[in-house]
């Protein structure tokens, strides 16, 4: 593929492009070291010291006491499944500002399964599981996790390698490769203590017996590299998201910012009045760059978001956001091209009424 231009892909709280030097540590694990980690032969140990050497790399991430807390799965999404299911659903409570892996999950066993809150602040409440996500990946809000008694759990994807984070006192954390530069198609749970939640995919023994199917290596390399890289540059990534946000922001003075006290540096969503987030989310794309009008995964849906009128934002308000999201790819040339874009295109769409 070519013609796309990684300094204008301001989408990356969706996904973000695999770094080089992930790329180059995974790619023997894609050929010579194409062992079962689970063998007992030679090609097989070599699979499992790699997968090894990238637990520890995660769980220093992490901040975890021991690798052996750290699992790999597909994805956060598969690891959000897992511990909603493994505990006792209908005991299960979560915050309105999560992802719809974990709202669609507790929505479908539970008719009372939201905790309060007033403005971010997330109100603590008395049951067996809760689950507050670490920053929202709609608008990029940090939110405080309130310890409520039972286990806890936090849906850590937009955190992880982005802004000073580490599981504390959580007994389950979630995650993604592919939100910190590296591969898709594998993530982890941070499991506390092992014995507090049952099998979710069964077959193999791996894991620790918590979670069958052969370990995909070169996946898993790559996203200890990238968790490696991540623990390496994170104040440089903070400060050069921090640089380009405000640069979009100094283009678009009239758009209503819709940041939170506590605000993560590398998602910025903006409210244009009277207009559709949709439509600038073409007209950005008509002029080479890539922003969202919410998650990926939620594309297409014709509600507004429930997570931004959670947050205070009116029907009308939320159809009318969008999500820009903050990488390494991006410069700050383009970012202040793409304000300009979003500016010169909301006045625009405001004209044809």
């Amino acid at each position: 593929m070519s013609g796309f231009d990684r300094t204008r892909y301001f989408d990356n709280a969706a996904t973000t492009p695999l770094d080089p030097r992930v790329k180059e540590a995974m790619e023997p694990w894609m050929d010579e070291g194409f062992g079962n980690a689970n063998s007992i032969h030679a090609w097989g140990r070599l699979a499992r010291q790699a997968v090894e050497k990238a637990r520890e790399q995660v769980a220093e991430l992490l901040g975890a006491a021991d690798p052996s807390q750290v699992l790999f799965t597909s994805g956060a999404t598969e690891s959000n499944n897992w511990v909603l299911c493994g505990a006792v659903l209908d005991c299960a409570k979560v915050s309105p500002f999560e992802h719809v892996s974990v709202r669609d999950t507790v929505e479908a066993w539970c008719k009372d399964p939201y905790l309060g809150h007033e403005g971010w602040t997330v109100t603590p409440r008395k049951t067996k599981l809760a689950s507050v996500m670490a920053v929202c990946n709609e608008t990029g809000a940090v939110l405080a996790h309130p310890m409520c008694g039972g286990k806890n759990h936090s849906d850590a994807t937009q955190a992880l390698g982005k802004v000073p984070w580490q599981v504390g006192e959580l007994d389950f954390a979630s995650f993604s490769s592919h939100k910190l530069y590296g591969p898709k198609g594998v993530g982890g749970l941070y499991l506390r203590d092992p014995d507090s939640i049952k099998p979710f995919l069964r077959g193999g023994g791996q894991e620790i017996g918590l979670r069958g199917g052969t370990l995909n290596v070169a996946g898993i390399v790559g996203f200890g590299a990238a968790a490696a890289l991540a623990q390496e540059q994170m104040a440089e990534d903070r400060a050069h998201a921090q640089v380009l946000r405000q640069a979009v922001l100094d283009e678009n003075p009239d758009a209503k910012c819709n940041d939170a006290p506590d605000q993560s540096p590398f998602v910025l969503s903006l409210t244009f009045p009277g207009l559709t987030g949709e439509s600038l989310v073409v007209e950005a794309d008509a002029n080479g760059f890539a922003i969202s009008s919410g998650p990926a995964c939620s594309s297409g849906k014709t509600k507004p978001s429930p997570v931004l009128m959670a947050a205070g934002l009116t029907e009308d308000e939320a159809r009318a956001t969008v999500r820009i999201s903050f990488g390494r790819t991006n410069t700050l040339d383009a970012a202040r091209q793409l304000g300009e874009t979003l500016r010169l295109s909301a006045q625009s769409l405001a004209l044809l009424g």
